[in-house]
């Protein structure tokens, strides 16, 4: 058992990631942990009031240790210090420099975790005084930094950094998937896209019936979806939108085939904010736009989805899986 799994008393080397603008909530973080692993709120995005509502709730759905997920690009005042008022367990930062964070979560007795894309990032997060790293793989969905495959890049970080927890994270489905990352030397595994295919995700059910239907080759690794956070590489379910910008000659930002076209609404609250193309914003269930538009955040491990479960059952398959394969 590695080092955070034993300060935080987690069974499982299994997490959810925390997937953005509460696509990972708490009745499906609650549910990873509450069979073992670990449950990652996915906040990033939200302010710093609803994101100490949705603690609040996971709170009441569980006694067992979860984290939070901030994004870093789209950081707002207040989400570091909501954390720290309301002592989670586990911040993991992602896409950018943890250091400025550590020494106050630490002073408060929570970890810190840097999602990072390769093994040079991982290592200066290391030597800032991280608890752990997560390492991608370039076949993760979502939002991906990593170039390369997820194999290589285990491989190399855990050999950087010897005893610190390595948790890898791209294109794993199944327990054998995770059987493989550990015996790479990978401490856990943070899982998305099979989370996505969850009774509990905060997604529409037509996205997840998409992530189940499509394979690896459906999926394109890219830049198109960029308003609201630019120069970001995501790997998405190839759709329509892809399609007419390819066809148009993959124009940059700016020149590409109906830009600054409302594309739907998302409703906040009493209010519905307009969406706008290439928004980076997934199909959340408040969403109402055509998915032919959308950001269909998927990464390869849908090759091995045939399903949509609720997240305490696929918790009980993994593990029945995960010692199979062990």
């Amino acid at each position: 058992m590695n080092k955070i799994h034993e300060k935080l008393n987690v069974q499982v080397p299994i997490w959810s990631a925390g997937m953005g603008l509460g696509v990972s909530g708490a009745a499906l973080s609650a549910a990873v942990s509450n069979a073992g692993g670990l449950g990652v709120l996915g906040l990033g995005g939200m302010g710093p009031v609803p994101m100490g509502e949705v603690i609040r709730d996971i709170r009441g759905r569980t006694s067992k240790a979860f984290g939070v997920n901030i994004i870093m690009p789209m950081m707002q005042d207040g989400q570091i210090e909501t954390c720290f008022d309301e002592k989670v367990p586990l911040i993991v930062l992602f896409w950018g420099d943890p250091s400025p964070y550590i020494k106050d979560a630490h002073k408060r007795g929570i970890l810190v975790v840097s999602q990072c894309g390769d093994t040079e990032e991982a290592t200066r997060a290391a030597e800032a005084g991280v608890d752990g790293v997560i390492v991608q793989g370039i076949e993760a969905g979502g939002h991906v930094k990593a170039t390369r495959p997820l194999v290589d890049v285990v491989r190399e970080t855990v050999k950087e950094l010897g005893s610190l927890p390595v948790i890898a994270s791209g294109g794993i489905a199944t327990g054998a998937d995770i059987s493989r990352a550990l015996k790479l030397g990978a401490s856990a595994v943070s899982m998305g896209t099979r989370f996505v295919a969850t009774t509990e995700a905060m997604v529409l059910d037509d996205y997840k019936a998409r992530v189940v239907a499509a394979k690896s080759e459906d999926t394109v690794f890219t830049k198109l979806f960029d308003v609201g956070w630019p120069d970001a590489a995501h790997r998405v379910i190839r759709n329509r939108v892809y399609d007419d910008w390819e066809a148009a000659g993959s124009p940059p930002s700016g020149e590409r085939p109906n830009e600054n076209v409302v594309i739907g609404t998302l409703r906040e609250g009493e209010e519905a904010v307009d969406l706008p193309s290439y928004t980076v914003t997934p199909p959340l269930l408040q969403f109402h736009a055509d998915l032919e538009q959308a950001a269909l955040y998927c990464g390869h491990s849908c090759d091995r989805i045939d399903d949509i479960l609720p997240a305490g059952e696929l918790m009980q398959q993994l593990i029945r899986e995960l010692k199979a394969a062990s």
